[in-house]
Parts: structure tokens; C-alpha cells; sequence
């Protein structure tokens, strides 16, 4: 039985669908874009359209960017014989708050989980290799310390090291099961001055 209006009922239904939104965050939600002012609504609903029309892959590092290049790969005080191959943009994020790194970066938008059925193809290792074709000294693989991100570092590490290219792992002051995104910036730069070769 619906309680509500059917336009409040499909409102509550489409946030519901946003990832760690419950029916009881929907509803808060719902109402609270009810009683915004009309012109906050608007500007709402045209940033999330126009953040849809014109966010792209970089054309380098693949991060979500509104330009041709992100601002990290286009600056000349990054190194970019060094690049940080992380699974998505909130790890990428997570390592710019430490402000330590210099470096530049690869967002691989996923991690290998043959139980997932995603495989090398399905995240963008092409992409990495055709950019150490370039002048790259060292690769630090920044996955999560899941199985999965574990799996996709190994798998990283045999495609590079005939290479002969420089391949480290970030150091385990990351704890194992943890994401990137929700640890502190201590304890990531910890894991970056303390990676290891592989």
C-alpha cells in the first residue's frame, strides 16, 4: 500500500536506487527536494544532467574529468615517470589529500574477480600498458588489499616486470578488506614510503 502520492512514491524509488541510499534515506531525501525552493531544485537537477553530458575519461590516467586531460596529468610539477595505478577516482582522491605524492596515476575502474566474471579485458590494463611504452621508471600498484585487488596486482606485476620497469606494491599499512577511500591520510602515506618491489 503506498502512502504517498504516486510522484512522491516514484521520487522515493529513484533515489533509492543511488548506492548506500536505503528506503529511509529515499524518503529523507524525497522530502527534503520537496520543500527546497523551485530554483535550487533546477540547479540540482542541471548539474547532475550536465555532470552526465560532459564527465569523461581522461585521455592519459582514465580518472572522470570535464576536460581532454585531468589537471593532474596535465601539470609539469607531477612526475610522470612515476604512475599510481589505483582501482577507481575516491582512491585517487584519497592519495591527493595526502599531498605527498608527485607523481600521476592510472584509474583502472575495476579490479579482476573471475567469480564477478571481470577479467583483465574488463578494466583498463590496455590503456596502462600503452602508457609505459612512454618514459616510465616505476609503477606502484595502489589496489585495495582485497582478493580482488590482491589478484589484479599480481596479474599487474607479470604484464610489467618484462618490461623492465620498476613495479612496487603499496606497503600493508592498509588493512587487509579496507578501501582506499575510507582510511586516513596517515596511514596511506605510510603505505605509500613503506611499498615494496614486487
Amino acid at each position: 500500500m503506498d502512502y504517498y502520492s504516486s510522484q512522491i512514491s516514484k521520487l522515493i524509488d529513484e533515489l533509492s536506487r543511488l548506492p548506500g541510499i536505503g528506503n529511509k534515506s529515499a524518503q529523507r531525501l524525497a522530502f527534503h527536494i520537496i520543500n527546497m525552493p523551485k530554483e535550487q531544485v533546477l540547479q540540482l537537477s542541471q548539474t547532475i544532467v550536465s555532470a552526465k553530458e560532459n564527465v569523461r575519461y581522461c585521455k592519459d590516467c582514465c580518472t572522470l574529468t570535464d576536460q581532454e586531460t585531468c589537471p593532474i596529468c596535465k601539470s609539469e610539477k607531477r612526475n610522470h615517470k612515476q604512475i599510481m595505478v589505483v582501482e577507481n577516482p575516491r582512491d585517487l582522491a584519497a592519495y591527493e589529500k595526502t599531498q605527498k605524492y608527485e607523481g600521476v596515476y592510472h584509474v583502472l575502474h575495476g579490479a579482476i574477480s573471475p567469480m564477478l566474471g571481470i577479467g583483465p579485458g574488463d578494466i583498463r590494463l590496455k590503456e596502462l600498458m600503452t602508457r609505459l611504452q612512454g618514459e616510465v621508471e616505476e609503477v606502484i600498484i595502489a589496489t585495495n588489499s582485497t582478493l580482488e585487488g590482491e589478484t589484479t596486482a599480481m596479474y599487474i606485476s607479470k604484464l610489467i616486470k618484462p618490461t623492465g620497469i620498476k613495479v612496487s606494491r603499496i606497503a600493508s599499512g592498509v588493512p587487509v578488506g579496507g578501501d582506499l577511500e575510507y582510511i586516513d591520510e596517515i596511514t596511506l602515506l605510510r603505505a605509500l614510503e613503506g611499498r615494496t618491489q614486487i
